[in-house]
C-alpha cells in the first residue's frame, strides 16, 4: 500500500541545552543526560483515515508532528508523508500538508476573515478564484458567511477558530494535522468543527487528517483508528471499537451512595474491586463511586459490604466500556497527568 504517512523505527533524542529548556520527566532522560522524545515509532496511515494520536502531555505527540511537518528532523528512523521521505525532500512534503492548531491566533488582526484565507492559500500558490468559491461554500457550511468582512482582531475564540480550520482546508492539503482543534471550544462550534472535518475527510478519501485530542469522545467519534502513545512509544493502534474490546475492563459499575464523609473509601480492601474513583457532590448531598470489578459476579459483595458500613447504595448502573477506560489501561494514567509539558 502506498501510505500517506509512514514511520519505521523513528526517534527523536534532545541533547544538551535543548534538554534544559524542556520540561520533562526522569524516565524519559537516559545516562548521557539527553532526553528520548520519541522511541522507536512505526505508524502507517492509509489515505482517506482520519487517524487519531492519542496520549498525556509529554507523550511525544507534538514531537511527532513537527516531524512530520518538517519542521523538526528525525534523530533516525525514516518518516515519509505522501511518499516522500521528511528529511530528504522537505520542500515536497511542505506543499502537500497543513496544519491547524487549537487555540493559535492566525493571521493579522487588522485584516478581515476573506483576507486571512486568501493570504493563507496564497502560500501554496491556490488562483484566487478557486480560494474565493473554496472559501464562500467552507464558510457557508461553518455559519462565517456574516463576518467573512470583520477584522480578525473583533472575532470571538469561536469564530476565529473556525476560521483557523478554513484556513487549513483551503489549500485541499494531501494531509492536513488537527492539533487540538477544537481546544476551548464550546460545545455547539465543537461538534460544528467536528462534523464539518468528518464531512471533509468522507467527501475527499484521497485525502487523511492526522488528528490530537485531549476529548476521548471526539477521538471516539471522529477518528477511523487511534494510536495510544506514552513514553515516545505507541502503546496501542486500532480502530476505538476494538481498543474498547480488547483494553477497556468489562466491569464497571457506577454506584451512588448518600454523601460520605468518613474519610477513606467506602470499598477500602475490598477483594473484587480492581479500582474505585469517588467523586464527591456536596451540594446535593450524593457521592459517587465508579467501580471496576475483577468480574461482573462482583457488584454482589459490594452492595454487601455497603450495607455492612451502613450506607444505601440509591443507584446501581453498569458503564459501557469506553476509549478512556482503554487508555487508562493501557497508560496507567489520564491524559493530564504527566510531569511535564507537552513536547
Amino acid at each position: 500500500m502506498n501510505w500517506a504517512i509512514e514511520t519505521q523505527n523513528l526517534r527523536r533524542v534532545f541533547r544538551g541545552g535543548t534538554v534544559r529548556r524542556l520540561w520533562r520527566r526522569k524516565s524519559a532522560q537516559n545516562g548521557n543526560g539527553e532526553t528520548v522524545a520519541l522511541d522507536a515509532v512505526d505508524l502507517q496511515v492509509k489515505p482517506g483515515e482520519l487517524f487519531g494520536l492519542l496520549g498525556p502531555n509529554g507523550a511525544g505527540k507534538t514531537t511527532l508532528l513537527k516531524i512530520l511537518s518538517t519542521l523538526l528532523l528525525p534523530t533516525s528512523g525514516t518518516a515519509t508523508v505522501d511518499g516522500i521521505d521528511v528529511a530528504k525532500d522537505p520542500e515536497r512534503v511542505r506543499k502537500r500538508i497543513n496544519m491547524v492548531s487549537g487555540g493559535e491566533h492566525s493571521g493579522f488582526g487588522i485584516l478581515t476573515v476573506r483576507e486571512t484565507i486568501w493570504m493563507f492559500a496564497q502560500f501554496y500558490g491556490v488562483p484566487g478564484r478557486v480560494v474565493r468559491e473554496r472559501a464562500d461554500r467552507m464558510m457557508d457550511i461553518l455559519g462565517l458567511t456574516e463576518f467573512a468582512e470583520t477584522k480578525v482582531s473583533k472575532l470571538s475564540t469561536g469564530t476565529r477558530q473556525k476560521m483557523n480550520i478554513i484556513r487549513g482546508f483551503v489549500s485541499a492539503p494531501r494531509i492536513l494535522y488537527l492539533d487540538e482543534p477544537t481546544l476551548g471550544l464550546d460545545v455547539a462550534v465543537a461538534r460544528e468543527v467536528r462534523s464539518f472535518v468528518r464531512a471533509w475527510v468522507d467527501e475527499h478519501p484521497e485525502r487523511s487528517i492526522i488528528l490530537t485530542t485531549h476529548y476521548m469522545a471526539e477521538a471516539d467519534s471522529l477518528c477511523d483508528r487511534v494510536a495510544i502513545i506514552d513514553r515516545g512509544r505507541v502503546r496501542a493502534c486500532d480502530t476505538p471499537a476494538n481498543l474498547k474490546r480488547d483494553w477497556a475492563p468489562e466491569c464497571v459499575y457506577r454506584i451512588e451512595i448518600p454523601l460520605w464523609t468518613q474519610g477513606g473509601h467506602p470499598l477500602d480492601d475490598l477483594d473484587v474491586v480492581r479500582s474505585a474513583d469517588v467523586e464527591h457532590h456536596g451540594d446535593r448531598g450524593r457521592t459517587n463511586l465508579r467501580v471496576i470489578l475483577e468480574n461482573g459476579d462482583g457488584i454482589g459483595a459490594v452492595t454487601e459490604r455497603l450495607s455492612q458500613r451502613g450506607v444505601a447504595a440509591l443507584s446501581v448502573s453498569r458503564l459501557e466500556p469506553t476509549l478512556e477506560d482503554a487508555f487508562l489501561n493501557l497508560v496507567g494514567h489520564g491524559l493530564a497527568a504527566s510531569e511535564e509539558k507537552g513536547r
